[in-house]
């Protein structure tokens, strides 16, 4: 004999459906964000920003990365992990501007430049060999002229900007990340790109809550 289910029980278990599906939401949104909050713990970000999106300045964009980024990697050899990271850049961020003025002098170019370090929001990013999740991270942030033209970012520390594909794994293991996060942003981790987009979303949903305070 067959049961019928009358529009109020329909409604309750559309409710329930619903009910259940926050609370996965909710439950792998905050696993997710820990997992990306442990990941920036371990990581340094570089960050160089562009005077304008013309072509020269985006040329000297790419003179400048490639003078600070040399550098920078030159010290963190030193570096055990992002404690050190963060010591060893902040000692020489003066060292690093006036690298980046002299690039853009020997190319005749007056535009000022200035180097911090400073918690910095990125979006999911894809790189050769590896992936980082949206989220904030610790950045050695270089600002060219007004800082409006296109941008160009990558990890500094681990070395992950200068290793070949092939030796993220070794780099990132070095550095003090663990094999699970290591399986992450290599891929390994099938459910990467789940993660990554549940970061995402809780990041979009704290920024708009942060818009209507």
């Amino acid at each position: 004999m067959k049961t019928s289910v009358g529009p109020k029980n329909k409604l309750k278990l559309i409710e329930i459906a619903l009910l259940i599906g926050l609370a996965v939401f909710l439950a792998s949104g905050g696993l997710a964000l820990r997992a990306q909050s442990q990941l920036a713990e371990r990581v340094v970000r570089l960050h160089v920003l562009a005077n304008s999106d013309g072509e020269e300045d985006q040329a000297l964009k790419l003179l400048v990365r490639d003078r600070v980024l040399a550098r920078a990697t030159e010290l963190l050899t030193q570096a055990k992990d992002r404690t050190e990271a963060e010591a060893l850049l902040r000692a020489e961020l003066p060292e690093l501007e006036a690298l980046a003025v002299r690039e853009l002098r020997a190319n005749g170019c007056a535009y000022p430049v200035t180097a911090k370090l400073t918690d910095t929001e990125f979006p999911t990013r894809e790189y050769d060999g590896f992936t980082l999740p949206a989220g904030e991270y610790l950045a050695l942030r270089v600002v060219i002229g007004e800082g409006a033209g296109r941008n160009w970012w990558c990890v500094v520390f681990p070395p992950l900007c200068t290793a070949a594909s092939a030796d993220v794994p070794a780099a990132a293991l070095a550095a003090g990340l663990t094999e699970d996060q290591v399986g992450l942003i290599t891929e390994e981790d099938r459910g990467y790109v789940l993660k990554f987009k549940a970061v995402e979303w809780w990041e979009e949903l704290r920024a708009r809550l942060e818009g209507a305070e």
